[in-house]
């Protein structure tokens, strides 16, 4: 038995040992998914996280003046890119963990018709959207009511969101009546969960690729590497599409 304890203890020792902790940025659409994702990576390798929640344009500027993290899990697929360029990221190791929805959502389960009419019959006082010069999401909304011809009359009713979680609560708590959000935040079961929405059509706004990347304070880390190709398997990627996002 004490044999059997001693072995035990050398076995814990040797997993306690390899264990490291990686810094990880996540863009605030990516929330939800990432909390379950961390908790089986935790799981599966012993690896830990520890997780930032933000825009990835403000996360490009942290990151470009010194910030710690190791690893960056971005709302675009440009700003990894970029951060390689600038050898402030892991050249090789982009790519595209995700591919986002966008939706134009209210808390009201009536206001948001299936086709997004409301755009143009307007009867809403505030609109809220992500800052759409540091959140893609907030781009794409830019870009949809472009397309639709009703940017110049909504304009003055946006209210914006510092990320897409604000934008979110804006939304949610009744600042705004409505806004465009990532379908990541609304869905539950494979639809809206609450209130009213329309999942905006593809070609109505540029493809929302999500890149990860390791980034140069994470070169070599054992936590940043495995937690990339976590990302890749099957449990990561069960949990993305049930976010509602598509794989590549």
């Amino acid at each position: 038995m004490k044999r059997l304890s001693t072995l035990i203890l050398s076995l814990l020792s040797i997993a306690t040992a390899h264990a490291d902790e990686v810094q990880v940025a996540v863009a605030a659409n990516f929330t939800g998914p990432m909390q379950v994702i961390s908790v089986l990576f935790e799981r599966d390798t012993g690896h830990k996280t520890n997780l930032s929640f933000g825009s990835t344009g403000k996360f490009y500027a942290q990151i470009a003046n010194g910030a710690p993290f190791q690893v960056l899990l971005a709302a675009d697929d440009e700003t990894p890119a970029k951060l390689v360029k600038e050898g402030n990221a892991v050249a090789g190791t982009p790519f595209t963990y995700a591919i986002g929805k966008l939706v134009l959502w209210s808390a009201d389960a009536k206001l948001v018709d299936a086709k997004g009419e409301v755009l143009k019959k307007g009867g809403f006082k505030h609109l809220s959207l992500a800052n759409p010069k540091t959140a893609p999401y907030g781009a794409a909304g830019m870009q949809v009511m472009s397309k639709l011809g009703v940017a110049d009359n909504i304009k003055p009713l946006i209210v914006q969101g510092e990320n897409i979680s604000q934008t979110h609560q804006f939304i949610s708590t009744g600042a705004a009546e409505l806004g465009f959000v990532a379908y990541s935040q609304v869905i539950k079961n494979g639809a809206v969960g609450s209130g009213s929405g329309w999942l905006v059509p593809g070609n109505l706004y540029d493809p929302i690729r999500q890149d990860a990347v390791i980034l140069a304070k994470g070169k070599d880390k054992p936590a940043a590497i495995a937690l990339m190709n976590f990302l890749k398997g099957e449990k990561a990627q069960a949990v993305i599409k049930s976010f509602g996002y598509e794989l590549r």
